[in-house]
């Protein structure tokens, strides 16, 4: 054959193999239409403000119907760790009831429903948890027996939520931090650059992040020992090494991943919504002392990775749907890759309280609102996959600290105490320029609807000492 005959055989393989990869990106495209088809045609009345259940439900729960977010569970009586879902004081426990999710996606796949973790759930799509969300609002509404009626099933099912331990929802295979508040990146920018320079040249072109470590995110309730590190408290001086002296928190959230990308092949910002399952509220531990000394030229390592404290129930997309508002103003226009005119940014409430060591009550030191956002959660995944970076089902992607345009919601001590120049009421005479040993800081966000919240509980951890080296 010679020449001719290899050229031949290569011509016709890179033409079978381009019109198999054509063939993919089209089936790629078509299911990702089907996708939004799918879910916009399953029961659009499923977040409707007068949905009831038949548990009793207080109108200051944050856990009504309307809600059902996930986590995982285990019981004095059963340690397995298994899915759950929250409804008002109470756990739907998935793994009893898995049976009774029979349509047409999930009939063949109920044995997500009894994993350890939320990973392969996750990995299902948004069909498919637009499906499930159905089954539990029918299950657990006024109109359905099937549990209502079979006390048996119900004994077995509904677990108190005050008798359970709960668990990280998800195997976290990687961790990214984000840098998105423009009030807290010019605060900060401002302290240690100057108010002309508080800004660096490229936040406002791309969402600034850093890939962090995933194996101390941990779940609401773990203690955080404060670190040792080297810190230079005198610019003229050589450094120290010891505790931290400025320990902080990081008003932030974050969203898992659901399914993931072929590595190579980007997520487009049409199809980020599909990738995205759900949030959790998130206090991202600093040890600024620390961090001022290491950041310098790779930003932070070990200022930052002592511990992350997750809330454990994930609150799905499809839940705060109703509480969309519109995204914050860019200036300049993002790139092409980055645009998008849907919103995609919500009106969650947030708080962070301090509790000493001793005391009966905590007081508030920050207010502030997820919609202070400047980048949305979709800009965020489809960047940090432009480079044909995969993510996975399970992945946690985290907002950076949240932080608004007053004093009082500032997102974390840093700024609220500027630098530790003033000090941070916390009532009854206590105050706080930065965390001290035994502090419980606690976090807690909410949606207000119209006689309802969507919750996310909260999210505490309590600082111990360091470890004397």
């Amino acid at each position: 054959m010679g020449i001719n005959g290899i050229g031949n055989t290569v011509t016709k393989t890179t033409i079978a193999s381009g019109a198999a990869n054509l063939s993919q990106g089209r089936r790629q495209r078509e299911a990702s239409r089907e996708d939004r088809r799918c879910v916009s045609a399953v029961n659009i009345s499923n977040t409707t403000d007068n949905m009831k259940s038949f548990v009793e439900i207080s109108s200051e729960s944050n856990f009504p119907i309307q809600n059902l977010p996930y986590g995982v569970f285990s019981t004095p009586d059963n340690a397995t760790p298994r899915i759950g879902v929250a409804i008002g004081d109470l756990i739907l426990d998935l793994s009893v009831v898995c049976h009774l999710f029979s349509g047409p996606l999930l009939k063949t796949k109920q044995d997500v429903f009894k994993q350890r973790t939320l990973n392969a759930f996750m990995g299902l799509g948004r069909c498919a948890w637009s499906e499930a969300r159905t089954t539990l609002q029918q299950l657990l509404g006024t109109e359905d027996p099937r549990l209502r009626d079979d006390a048996k099933l119900r004994g077995r099912a509904l677990v108190p939520q005050s008798s359970a331990t709960m668990h990280l929802p998800a195997e976290i295979g990687d961790y990214t931090d984000f840098y998105s508040s423009l009030d807290h990146a010019t605060n900060v920018g401002t302290m240690f650059r100057g108010k002309e320079n508080a800004l660096m040249p490229n936040w406002k072109y791309l969402p600034v992040g850093y890939h962090g470590r995933a194996s101390s995110v941990v779940v609401s309730g773990t203690p955080i020992r404060r670190p040792n590190g080297q810190t230079r408290p005198k610019d003229d001086e050589p450094p120290t090494f010891g505790p931290c002296r400025l320990m902080d928190f990081e008003l932030e959230m974050a969203f898992f991943v659901g399914p993931g990308n072929t590595l190579g092949q980007p997520i487009k910002i049409n199809d980020a919504e599909e990738h995205i399952f759900g949030m959790v509220l998130m206090n991202d531990w600093s040890a600024r002392d620390i961090q001022k000394w290491e950041y310098v030229p790779l930003g932070p390592f070990l200022a930052k990775n002592m511990g992350t404290s997750i809330s454990p129930w994930v609150v799905t997309m499809e839940a705060l749907k109703p509480f969309l508002v519109d995204n914050y103003p860019q200036d300049p226009a993002p790139f092409p890759y980055l645009a998008h005119s849907d919103k995609y940014t919500f009106d969650i409430k947030l708080e962070v309280a301090i509790k000493p060591e001793g005391s009966a009550s905590s007081g508030t030191v920050c207010r502030s609102n997820f919609r202070h956002m400047y980048w949305t959660m979709k800009q965020q995944l489809t960047h940090h996959t432009i480079t044909g970076c995969n993510v996975r089902p399970g992945d946690l992607l985290a907002s950076g600290t949240i932080s608004g345009p007053t004093e009082d919601s500032f997102g974390s001590m840093l700024e609220l105490s500027w630098r530790g120049s003033k000090t941070v009421d916390l009532g009854g005479g206590v105050t706080r320029k930065f965390i001290q040993d035994g502090d419980d800081v606690i976090v807690s966000g909410y949606c207000q609807g119209d006689g309802y919240k969507v919750g996310f509980g909260t999210s505490t951890g309590k600082v111990l000492p360091a470890h004397p080296l």
